[in-house]
């Protein structure tokens, strides 16, 4: 679906709670988690869902939007109120015909906020991502940077909303440093609280070499479980979700392709999960 196609009519204002660093100094990427209170609480969502964020348009438009997923579900804040929590991340492009660099319109808008200021937001949109029925589900979570924020909320709901699920979680979580998994970093390390239990584990992905802008190391955080890996995919009870930059995909399949034993096989296995809805993206 095309950002042109939601509709944006029903918008609501939203200010800013807080606005607070997820990435420590040093860091060479700046990550925010922003707290917005709404003032209605006619909002519902789900893990997975996203909300668009109309930020000052440019050239003569009206607003540029964009969407966020949730980073957690709508909390009751007050009577009247709630509040959501979404994760951004500071963005600049380069032109790759003039070599400029140009900032990222929604992005720059939403980090430049602090306390006290305003906004409007649309939605919530349904996003691909949907926790199984299934309580004895395997869900094999695969994020970087800012993809995380989804299987924050998933991670918090079966733990703290769901006293009946026994779902077996692996978080394969992608940062070229240990300075850019958010969430799981020493500025703020919100899946540490899941570590004790006995179903979650979570395997980390760096750049084989810090600072460098390498791609990050997935060959080497999936073989180290390759074979249990490979059976969890063969069964019936497992939900792949991924979620990042679309170089993830190609790079997620030559990985799989290894562990498989051979691209054909593994190409088969995947379209067989996406065809049982099994296998979700969400990449921009």
């Amino acid at each position: 679906m095309r950002l042109q196609d939601y509709d944006c009519a029903t918008r609501i204002e939203a200010s800013v709670a807080s606005s607070v660093p997820l990435t420590p100094a040093g860091s060479p990427e700046e990550v925010r988690e922003i707290v917005l209170d709404l003032a209605t609480t006619d909002f519902f969502a789900r893990p997975g869902q996203s909300i668009g964020v109309l930020a000052p348009g440019q050239f003569g438009q009206e607003h540029h939007f964009r969407l966020y997923t949730l980073a957690d579900l709508p909390e009751r804040t007050g009577d009247d109120s709630i509040s959501i929590r979404i994760c951004v991340r500071r963005c600049n492009y380069i032109d790759e015909y003039s070599g400029e660099e140009y900032q990222g319109v929604a992005s720059n808008f939403l980090c430049d906020l602090r306390a006290g200021d305003t906004l409007t937001i649309t939605g919530p949109y349904d996003a691909p991502f949907d926790i199984p029925d299934e309580q004895d589900a395997t869900l094999i979570l695969i994020g970087a940077g800012t993809g995380i924020a989804p299987f924050r909320a998933f991670v918090k709901h079966i733990y703290e909303d769901s006293p009946d699920s026994v779902a077996r979680i692996w978080l394969f979580h992608g940062g070229r440093t240990g300075l850019d998994l958010v969430y799981m970093n020493e500025e703020r390390n919100d899946f540490g609280l899941y570590m004790q239990e006995e179903t979650f584990e979570a395997i980390t992905a760096l750049s084989r070499r810090p600072h460098w802008t390498d791609a990050i190391d997935w060959q080497t955080a999936i073989e180290s479980r390759g074979e249990e890996l490979w059976n969890l995919l063969l069964d019936s009870k497992t939900y792949v979700y991924v979620a990042g930059l679309e170089p993830i995909r190609d790079e997620l399949d030559r990985v799989f392709a290894q562990t498989a034993g051979s691209e054909k096989k593994w190409m088969r296995r995947k379209a067989e999960l996406i065809a049982g809805g099994r296998w979700t993206e969400l990449l921009y």
